[in-house]
């Protein structure tokens, strides 16, 4: 097949994929198109929303649809690396052999990560990171596809230990979950209060978003989109010469380079899921938000004035 026809199959796979979601998850249309674009950019996504917005259901719906192999890890203060990794034990012919964690699955949902110490937000990292695990010594890769979901809850800080920037740094979108509006609410209540429960069909498999991810990789993108990318990321660091005046006022640290082929990655499957062999400023654009908020720290300038970082980077587009 070739890499038009390709596109073209996965534009209208990506349609009936959303409309299985759609069976279990009412609206969030933005937030479900982000987390298709990581698993397709074969990125990493952080979800940030209180307790209750449906992010767990999300995920397992988004696997099942998928058709990819799915756990959850509930990240609490007590968690050890091996209780992720997985650990050695000795059998009954006394040689030692390897138990696989959690962390081995094509789809991982990291609840609360901010839950749990560094040292178990490091071990999680380092397989995103790696796509392998290392144990006493011996190396065992991850299947593929393989995408981390961590969640996070803003409001609660007690007994939190918040990701660093360079962890967060690891992650591809960082999507902001909000309140469904009225309409959606009574629709959720409606069908999770009701007997009837829907049935997910996998409309993939793993080789099939392999493919798709290599496909996603050879989409061939203009000088001009890449010097926007770069030219974009390059505005959020109050010391670069493109620096903006909003940047110089509010922001202490920028984005690095990892922005910015996020950007490209992400702006070529926004254009192919839309049936565009090639991305424009526009794709750019619609993914900018999503690779950019969780990698430009604010000053306390921001914070005593209420400035977001949406609002800043609405401002830089």
């Amino acid at each position: 097949m070739s890499d038009v026809d390709a596109i073209k199959k996965l534009v209208a796979k990506h349609e009936l994929l959303l409309q299985e979601i759609s069976k279990k998850i009412v609206g969030q249309s933005e937030v479900v198109n982000l987390l298709l674009n990581a698993v397709f950019s074969g990125g990493h996504a952080l979800l940030i929303g209180v307790p209750g917005l449906a992010k767990t259901l999300m995920v397992r719906t988004l696997a099942d649809a998928l058709g990819l192999d799915f756990k959850r890890i509930q990240f609490t203060p007590d968690l050890m690396p091996s209780d992720i990794l997985g650990s050695e034990i000795l059998d009954e012919n006394r040689k030692f052999k390897f138990i696989k964690g959690p962390v081995f699955a094509n789809i991982i949902l990291a609840d609360e990560i901010n839950r749990t110490p560094p040292k178990t937000q490091a071990a999680l990292l380092e397989a995103m990171q790696e796509r392998s695990v290392t144990v006493a010594g011996h190396t065992y890769p991850l299947g593929k596809p393989y995408f981390v979901l961590a969640t996070q809850n803003p409001i609660e800080q007690e007994g939190t230990y918040p990701l660093p920037e360079a962890q967060l740094d690891r992650f591809m979108f960082a999507i902001e979950l909000k309140y469904p509006s009225f309409e959606e609410e009574v629709q959720v209540v409606k069908n999770t209060t009701a007997e009837v429960s829907q049935t997910i069909q996998s409309l993939f498999t793993a080789d099939e978003i392999l493919q798709y991810q290599h496909l996603i990789r050879r989409i061939p993108v203009a000088d001009n989109v890449i010097n926007y990318a770069v030219g974009l990321v390059s505005k959020t660091r109050p010391n670069e010469p493109l620096a903006a005046e909003i940047v110089k006022k509010y922001i202490d640290w920028g984005a690095g380079p990892r922005a910015s082929q996020n950007l490209i990655l992400g702006a070529k499957t926004h254009a192919a899921t839309k049936g565009k062999f090639s991305p424009d400023i526009e794709d750019v654009k619609a993914v900018a938000e999503g690779i950019l908020r969780h990698r430009i720290i604010k000053n306390y300038k921001a914070d005593a004035e209420g400035i977001t970082e949406s609002a800043i980077i609405q401002q830089l587009l």
